[in-house]
């Protein structure tokens, strides 16, 4: 199986990450995409509370999409979500071969890949994944130069040339904290359930 594996909080998951999705799955041959909420992620402070609650909210976005699927294998290990565990229990659990199947593609925003090195046993993730790029869109020649510096060094990437959608997910948390309405910028079902359970509003 080509698999492709997108891992983030997902505080909440909003439409931009299902246009990257939809993106990839028209411009690459991966058959299948699987989104992964970070129960506990090592380079973000997110409150536990919510943890569930991202879950959740990843299920019901992704629901009526047949080729996303939603993994809650970082809740199953309850312990910090390093990227490298979960890449190496998705090749057992898939059986995918990267000498047929080809590495497990990874997509990661420009911001995380800067940082990249820095990451849990990262000599040894870059020899799992094949990195998915997505530019932000004011960066710069300098930035592309780094990233080529990064390829260089074993950190294989595709740079995907999809337009840039100008939603973050802080927005998003502002604006509810605000009472300020986020229809459309998350799927509805997302905004029914973030209303429901009064997430994000400050108290």
């Amino acid at each position: 199986m080509k698999l492709c594996v997108f891992q983030g909080t997902f505080n909440p998951i909003h439409n931009a990450h299902l246009k990257v999705c939809e993106y990839i799955k028209k411009n690459t041959d991966c058959e299948k995409i699987l989104l992964i909420p970070a129960r506990k992620p090592p380079h973000k402070n997110c409150d536990e509370n919510l943890s569930l609650h991202r879950l959740n909210m990843v299920k019901l976005a992704t629901r009526y999409y047949d080729y996303l699927e939603v993994s809650d294998i970082e809740y199953q290990r309850n312990e910090i979500s390093y990227t490298f565990y979960t890449i190496q229990e998705l090749y057992k659990k898939f059986h995918i071969d990267k000498n047929t199947d080809g590495k497990i593609k990874f997509i990661i925003g420009t911001d995380a890949f800067k940082k990249i090195e820095s990451w849990h046993r990262a000599e040894e993730l870059k020899e799992l994944v094949d990195f998915v790029l997505f530019l932000r869109q004011n960066e710069s020649t300098f930035e592309h130069n780094f990233f080529k510096e990064l390829k260089n060094k074993g950190y294989n990437y595709t740079l995907m040339k999809m337009p840039f959608t100008d939603i973050s997910s802080t927005e998003i948390r502002e604006k509810t904290a605000q009472s300020i309405p986020i229809t459309g910028i998350v799927p509805k079902a997302v905004e029914e359930y973030i209303n429901k359970y009064g997430l994000y509003k400050l108290h």
